[in-house]
C-alpha cells in the first residue's frame, strides 16, 4: 500500500516542474522581448539575464499562499501583460529596447507626430503578433498550480528570495560605493529591464533628468549674451556644420597614416580639407570633453560651462537657426547635460533611445534628417550632427557588410590572438564612421553651400594600441596617448574660401587642445566678440601655444601636460605600416 501525495508536492518534498511552470510564466512578459533583442544580435546580454533575475520575486506571493496560486498568478500576469506592452511593441517597430529616452520622447512629441509614426510604422500583422504574444501568456499560465513547500521551507524560501535578488545588490552596491542613494540607482538599473520596472523606473529616471535638464536649461537662459558681437561678413546666407565624433582615435585613421584602410571616404576627399594633425582633447570622457569644447569653460576654469554662453547660445545670438541631431542616448543620467547642449538649438531629432550603448544603433541614420535640415529655408543654419561613432561595444557600431577587418592582416605584431577581435571590431567601427562623416560632407558639398563643415571626435579611445597595448577604453587615472588623440578635419567650400581666405596649410601641426574650441570655430565663422581670444584659436595668425593639459581639473594635481605621453615616431600614426602583420586588405 503506498501513500498518496499531497498536490504539488514530489517525493523530495518540492515540485520543481511546477515552481518551473510559475517562473517561466512571470519570466515570459519581461523575457520575450530581451529573448527577441538578443537573438537578433540588437543589444547585448545584460537585459535578459536581468530580466531572469528580477522575474523570481513573483514566485514570492504563490509560495506563501498556494491554494490561490493560480488566481494570484492571473491577477499578476495581467498586470505585468499590460506594462510590457509598450516594450513589445516598441521592439516590433524599432528593433530596440524600451527605457526612459522613449519615454523622454513620448513627452516631446505632440498627438500629431505620434499619429504620422503609428501611421508609418504600423503594419498588417503587428495585431497578429500581439495575438501571439497574449496567447502565450494565457497558455503558461494553464500550466501554473499550487506548490506547497515542506515544512518551514513554505515561510523560509519566500522570505529569503526577495531579499536575496533585491537586497544583495543594494548591499553589494553600498559596500563598495559608501552611498545609499548610489547603491539605490544600481538597484534601479538591474530591475529596470523586468517589467513593470521598466516602465516606472523608467518613468522615475526621466522625471529625474528632466529635473536636471530644466535647471540647467534655466541657468542657461540667465548667462548674459556676448559682449559686441559682430560678423566679419554681414548677414550674407551661410550653413555652419559641426560634426561631433565618439571615441575615436585618429592613431587609427588610414588619414592620419594607420596602415590599415579604414578611412576611404575622407582619402579620397583629402584635397578638399584641411587636416589638423595635432590636436588633442581634454578629458578623455564625453559630457566632461563636450562641457569645454561647446563652451568657454577649460582646464583652468571647468565649471565655466554654467555661467558662461555655449556655442549654441553665439551662433543663436548670431542669427543662426540652429540645428542638433543626435544618435547618442537621448536622456540618461550621463546624457542629461548632452540633451541640455541639444535643447539649447531651435530644432533636434533624437535617434536614440537604447537603455544602454551596447547595442545597434547605426550612424547613418543621421544622414536623412541632415539633409532635410539642409533644405531648410532659413537662410543662415547652424547644424550640430553628434554621432554614436566608434563607441564600445564596437560590433554594435557598424552593420555587417562593413565587417571588412577579419584576420590579423594589417595590425600590428602585438595584437594576440584573443584581443584581435576586439582590434577588428574597433578598426570596422572606424570604416563606418568614415562612411558616414565623408558622407555628411558630401551632401553638404552638393548643395554648393556659402559655409564650412567640422569634424572633430569628443575623445580617443585605447583599443590595444601602443605605448601599452594591454589597455582597452579610457583611464584618466592611467593616461595613453589613443585616449586624447583626436581628429581635428575643417572642410570650407569654395565660396566660402572666397569670402573667408584663411591660408592653413602652414597651421595643420599646430599643438592644440579642443578645450578651446569655441574660439577656433568663432574664428572660422567670422565672428567677433569681446570675450573672442584670438590667441586661442587654431586657425589665427596670432595663435599662442600653450600647454595641453589633461586629467581632472577638479584634482589640479592630477593635470599633466600631453607631451609626456605623447606617441613617439616609433608607436604613433605612421609606424602601423612598419609594425603590421602582412599587407592591409584593400577595399
Amino acid at each position: 500500500m503506498t501513500n498518496a501525495q499531497p498536490a504539488g508536492a514530489t517525493r523530495a518534498g518540492i515540485d520543481w516542474a511546477g515552481l518551473g511552470w510559475a517562473f517561466l510564466f512571470f519570466w515570459y512578459f519581461s523575457g520575450v522581448t530581451h529573448l527577441l533583442i538578443k537573438l537578433t544580435d540588437s543589444a547585448g546580454f545584460s537585459g535578459l539575464r536581468q530580466s531572469l533575475v528580477m522575474s523570481l520575486i513573483w514566485l514570492v506571493p504563490l509560495l506563501l499562499w498556494p491554494a490561490r496560486a493560480r488566481s494570484t498568478a492571473a491577477v499578476l500576469g495581467v498586470v505585468l501583460w499590460l506594462a510590457s506592452l509598450p516594450a513589445f511593441g516598441y521592439f516590433l517597430v524599432y528593433g530596440q529596447e524600451f527605457s526612459q529616452s522613449v519615454i523622454f520622447i513620448l513627452f516631446e512629441s505632440n498627438v500629431a507626430e505620434g499619429s504620422e509614426y503609428l501611421a508609418q510604422y504600423f503594419t498588417w500583422w503587428m495585431p497578429l503578433a500581439f495575438a501571439a504574444y497574449g496567447l502565450g501568456g494565457w497558455l503558461l499560465w494553464r500550466k501554473v498550480r499550487a506548490v506547497r513547500l515542506p515544512g518551514a521551507a513554505r515561510f523560509v524560501l519566500p522570505l529569503v528570495l526577495g531579499p536575496v535578488v533585491l537586497g544583495y545588490p543594494l548591499a553589494k552596491e553600498y559596500v563598495q560605493q559608501g552611498h545609499w542613494g548610489e547603491a539605490v540607482e544600481h538597484l534601479q538599473t538591474r530591475m529596470e529591464p523586468a517589467v513593470p520596472w521598466q516602465l516606472l523606473v523608467g518613468y522615475e529616471k526621466y522625471r529625474t533628468q528632466l529635473s536636471e535638464m530644466q535647471r540647467l536649461l534655466a541657468s542657461n537662459a540667465a548667462v548674459a549674451p556676448l559682449r559686441d558681437l559682430h560678423d566679419l561678413a554681414g548677414d550674407q546666407p551661410s550653413t555652419l556644420v559641426l560634426v561631433i565624433g565618439e571615441s575615436t582615435n585618429r592613431q587609427r585613421m588610414s588619414l592620419y597614416g594607420y596602415g590599415r584602410e579604414t578611412t576611404p571616404g575622407l582619402d579620397k576627399l583629402r584635397d578638399q580639407l584641411d587636416v589638423f594633425d595635432n590636436v588633442v582633447t581634454p578629458r578623455p570622457y564625453t559630457i566632461e570633453a563636450l562641457q569645454q569644447v561647446l563652451t568657454f569653460a577649460d582646464q583652468q576654469n571647468p565649471d565655466a560651462y554654467l555661467t558662461t554662453p555655449s556655442l549654441l547660445n553665439l551662433m543663436k545670438q548670431a542669427g543662426y537657426k540652429t540645428f542638433w541631431i543626435t544618435n547618442q542616448q537621448t536622456l540618461t543620467e550621463r546624457n542629461t547635460m548632452l540633451t541640455t547642449f541639444s535643447k539649447q538649438a531651435d530644432e533636434q531629432v533624437y535617434l536614440n533611445q537604447n537603455r544602454n550603448q551596447n547595442a545597434r544603433q547605426y550612424d547613418g541614420d543621421v544622414l536623412e534628417p541632415f539633409s532635410r535640415m539642409l533644405a531648410d529655408p532659413a537662410p543662415r543654419k547652424l547644424i550640430v550632427v553628434h554621432l554614436l561613432g566608434t563607441h564600445m561595444s564596437y560590433r554594435f557600431r557598424y552593420p555587417p557588410e562593413y565587417e571588412h577587418f577579419t584576420d590579423a592582416a594589417g595590425a600590428p605584431r602585438h595584437v594576440t590572438e584573443a584581443q584581435l577581435p576586439t582590434y577588428n571590431s574597433y578598426d570596422n567601427a572606424v570604416l563606418y564612421n568614415d562612411f558616414v562623416v565623408s558622407s555628411l560632407i558630401e551632401r553638404f558639398s552638393a548643395r554648393d553651400p556659402n559655409g564650412f563643415l567640422v569634424y572633430l571626435s569628443d575623445h580617443g579611445e585605447a583599443v590595444f594600441d601602443a605605448p601599452r597595448p594591454e589597455v582597452l577604453g579610457r583611464n584618466e587615472g592611467r593616461p595613453t596617448s589613443p585616449m586624447y588623440t583626436v581628429p581635428f578635419i575643417v572642410w570650407r567650400s569654395p565660396q566660402w574660401r572666397a569670402g573667408h581666405p584663411l591660408q592653413l596649410a602652414g597651421d595643420l601641426g599646430r599643438p592644440y587642445s579642443s578645450e578651446h574650441f569655441i574660439h577656433t570655430w568663432a574664428d572660422l565663422a567670422g565672428l567677433r566678440f569681446a570675450e573672442f581670444d584670438a590667441s586661442k584659436s587654431l586657425v589665427s595668425n596670432t595663435f599662442k601655444e600653450r600647454p595641453l593639459l589633461i586629467g581632472d581639473p577638479q584634482l589640479p594635481q592630477s593635470l599633466i601636460d600631453f607631451s609626456l605621453i605623447k606617441p613617439h615616431p616609433s608607436d604613433g600614426e605612421l609606424a602601423q605600416k612598419e609594425s603590421a602583420r602582412g599587407t592591409a586588405q584593400p577595399l
